[in-house]
């Protein structure tokens, strides 16, 4: 069906005065609304993503089993130390997850990046850290629902956005209970925290609007700004309860000494942050590597096991061992050297496309040399290649035409405490899916015929 919905939607841009009235809408409609990343549109498409009710439950009970799998690794991983190596935590990391944040989800907010085709779903990554998009495509939702075209489209097709912001703040307001061990005495006050003129500024304005929308004073502050006395944590004159914290672990070790504040508040349980740092648990690339190895089988039921195989890709950190695939031991080294067409490597903690090498677009002897550095770095992972999804999209040129482009298509679910509410849809001309490296994101309409 989808397919037919495509070309119904192409169909209508070819009505000159539909579509120039919809690609003006859309240009002043992420204006308003500040969908800006790093200075450009974040969304240069005129059609969103659309995805099936039957492919979305589909992808509902994927994502779910295998997020009760990836809990099961968390409560493992809090007492068995070979799984915070299998990891790769450093020794600061590890200090970090042990401090009990007040509630049991590892991460309360988490994306699963995949890809869904015609004959296979398949994760590649997992946010578990800090995702961002919730607000964005939230936005996104409003400015394409009202789009000309889209208007017409629906005439056809019955359409329904995925607004994710209210879960967010649900997370954050139930978290914070669970971390009282009761009712709030009153209005808690949240703190939006991240390192200053981050690309995702307008992202963080968008969620103070609706948190204060609906009646939850919210600050927007950098680390540095954050003051922490008498066990309280406060940002000028306001004392914070909830942190929603879009620092990444990596990027506040560097300012620790100079910013303790967010930590010292969180080690002394002052505050509720969500996520906490023991989401690093799951947040590392190779927690892939941990579920897809037959000797931690048993962590999981049958069901786990079974979506395990079915949709997370083969992945191994980078270690001169012997390993298995498809059930057979290999030489992991020797393996992964011979059989590039179909592997990929990746840094185990790192973001936006850094140090990624597509083994089936390098030669030969990039791909031996990349191998040499993973070995050498020490915190590498690889990955089999999974099935990528590619649909024609209406691409937004700078002279304001329409040019009809195939883009790698990367879906995104965002996961509430474990359920997927959410989710958006990133696109790129290139095999790297992510808009920190230039590509653009729509919104996720799931659809069904009228």
């Amino acid at each position: 069906m989808v397919h037919e919905a495509v070309s119904r939607y192409h169909d209508l841009l070819r009505d000159d005065d539909l579509a120039e009235s919809s690609r003006k809408m859309l240009d002043e409609g992420l204006e308003q609304a500040k969908l800006i990343f790093g200075g450009r549109r974040l969304s240069p498409y005129l059609r969103p993503h659309f995805v099936t009710e039957e492919d979305f439950a589909r992808i509902c009970r994927s994502c779910e089993t295998v997020w009760a799998a990836i809990e099961k690794v968390k409560d493992a991983a809090i007492t068995d130390d070979s799984l915070i190596v299998d990891l790769g935590l450093t020794e600061i990391e590890r200090d970090l997850i042990s401090i009990d944040p007040g509630y049991r989800a590892v991460s309360p907010t988490a994306r699963l990046d995949s890809f869904l085709t015609d004959t296979a779903y398949s994760f590649v990554e997992l946010n578990g850290e800090s995702p961002a998009g919730i607000a964005y495509v939230d936005a996104a939702y409003d400015i394409f629902s009202k789009l000309p075209v889209m208007q017409k489209f629906g005439e056809s097709y019955n359409v329904r956005p995925l607004y994710g912001s209210r879960f967010m703040l649900d997370v954050l307001l139930d978290s914070y209970e669970e971390f009282l061990g009761r009712k709030p005495d009153g209005v808690p006050q949240i703190a939006i925290v991240d390192l200053p003129d981050r690309p995702t500024q307008s992202e963080f304005e968008l969620f103070k609007e609706f948190f204060e929308q609906q009646g939850y004073p919210t600050t927007i502050c950098t680390p540095q700004e954050l003051v922490f006395e008498n066990n309280r944590l406060s940002v000028g004159d306001r004392q914070i309860d909830i942190v929603y914290k879009r620092l990444l672990v990596n990027e506040y070790l560097p300012i620790i000494n100079e910013a303790p504040a967010l930590l010292d508040a969180y080690r002394a349980g002052a505050i509720c942050m969500v996520n906490s740092f023991r989401s690093k648990l799951i947040h590392k690339k190779a927690l892939f590597a941990v579920l897809t190895d037959h000797r931690r089988a048993h962590l999981f039921t049958a069901a786990e096991q079974e979506a395990i195989r079915a949709h997370v890709p083969w992945t191994r950190l980078v270690r001169a061992e012997k390993s298995d695939y498809a059930g057979k031991e290999v030489d992991l080294l020797e393996y992964v050297a011979a059989n590039k067409e179909k592997l990929v490597l990746k840094p185990n903690d790192d973001y936006g496309g850094h140090g990624i090498t597509i083994g089936w677009n390098a030669d030969q002897s990039v791909w031996n040399e990349a191998l040499q550095a993973a070995v050498a770095d020490g915190d590498y992972l690889v990955q089999e290649r999974v099935p990528t999804a590619r649909e024609t999209f209406p691409a937004l040129q700078d002279d304001g035409s329409i040019d009809f482009a195939e883009q790698l298509v990367d879906l995104d679910p965002l996961l509430f405490n474990g359920k997927v509410r959410s989710a958006f849809t990133r696109l790129s001309f290139s095999e790297l899916a992510n808009v920190s490296s230039g590509g653009g994101m729509v919104p996720t309409f799931i659809i069904s015929e009228r």
